[in-house]
């Protein structure tokens, strides 16, 4: 039986925390120290480490920086989404904010549209059904989805497009039957999203704490429940950042709980949460 290591020493912690804080922008309090030490036990039993100066030194080891950070990034991350999440954002952006890009695009190009901080690709596909849809009745409307996360862990998720059966609750019955194939085995209770959709988002690993430029800029860009994790001037560093890929009149959706009330960004509100490029 695997002896288990030694508790997380304050010395540790404050470590991690700060390690933690500067390669992924993340606030550690102490009042995560137990989060951490049982995220970490994980990898140091399959590591076969016995304490957690054991593993301190491995990730602060050349070939650890390069090994085992993805692996850290994968322990501290919190993956909380679901299908049509915050739905009242989906019905905003189908009502109020496709009419006017898709006039002002004219079907010169697609829509490009951001999902930052993807997680497990509920919201991507989400965007992608309501996009296809979009797509169903007005002519020339075409879009394509970047979707990006830290945790290569969820980004493989994501690609494969497989959920169990449970997390199709919230989407409506004519998407269940457009968008999702069900497994051929009844008894494994399994959803995948449908190819046409699937090859419509491309997935990408993207820190948010080091310097990124998308290829091309986006008319639309959900990073939702991302920031509630940083503190205020990092959240207003990242802000402006993001705002520099937006296009000059697309729009920001951030999670209900985040705002950029006081913040120095060329972002204006246009409703609770939804942001406009200015």
């Amino acid at each position: 039986m695997p002896t288990r290591p030694a508790p997380l020493t304050d010395k540790d912690f404050r470590a991690f925390a700060d390690f933690i804080t500067s390669k992924l922008g993340i606030k550690m309090p102490s009042g995560k120290k137990s989060m951490l030490e049982a995220r970490l036990n994980k990898r140091l039993r399959l590591l076969g480490l016995h304490s957690y100066s054991q593993y301190r030194e491995l990730l602060f080891s050349e070939g650890g920086q390069k090994d085992e950070l993805p692996h850290l990034y994968d322990a501290v991350t919190t993956n909380t989404t679901h299908f049509f999440r915050e739905s009242n954002h989906f019905d905003a952006l189908r009502d109020n904010i496709l009419p006017g890009l898709h006039a002002r695009l004219g079907g010169e190009r697609a829509l490009r549209v951001w999902s930052a901080g993807c997680s497990t690709g509920e919201e991507p596909y989400t965007l992608a059904m309501v996009l296809d849809a979009f797509a169903q009745k007005h002519q020339k409307f075409s879009f394509d989805i970047l979707a990006t996360d830290i945790s290569t862990r969820v980004l493989e998720t994501a690609a494969r497009a497989v959920y169990v059966m449970d997390k199709m609750e919230d989407i409506p019955q004519a998407f269940r039957k457009k968008y999702l194939l069900r497994s051929k085995d009844p008894k494994k209770r399994l959803i995948r999203i449908v190819p046409e959709l699937r090859k419509r988002v491309s997935f990408r690993r993207l820190n948010f704490m080091e310097p990124f430029r998308l290829e091309k800029p986006r008319d639309v860009v959900f990073c939702r429940n991302v920031v509630i994790y940083f503190d205020r001037p990092t959240q207003e560093r990242l802000f402006r950042r993001i705002a520099e890929q937006i296009v000059a009149g697309g729009y920001l959706f951030t999670g209900h709980s985040e705002s950029l009330t006081g913040m120095d960004v060329p972002l204006q509100a246009v409703a609770p949460t939804i942001y406009r490029k200015v």
